[in-house]
């Protein structure tokens, strides 16, 4: 299956992703603010959801609230 965008591209593992909405990330007190960049996401087995890495720790966001650059 294939991972898609807010907008509806499709997704690669190392693409580089926008924040479309603010999010705040359970188990750790940062916020994810929109328009963050984050690089070299990484597919799941899930279509819906991407991992990637933010500091030191690893999260899985969805994909309903990224926007490929």
């Amino acid at each position: 299956m294939e991972s898609k965008d807010s907008n509806g591209n499709i997704l690669d593992s190392g693409d580089n992703v926008h924040i479309i909405k603010d999010l705040k990330i359970k188990g750790m007190s940062k916020t994810l603010k929109r328009g963050n960049i984050i690089k070299n996401i990484r597919l799941t087995n899930n279509p819906q959801e991407v991992e990637c890495r933010i500091g030191k720790s690893r999260i899985v966001l969805k994909t309903q609230f990224l926007k490929k650059v």
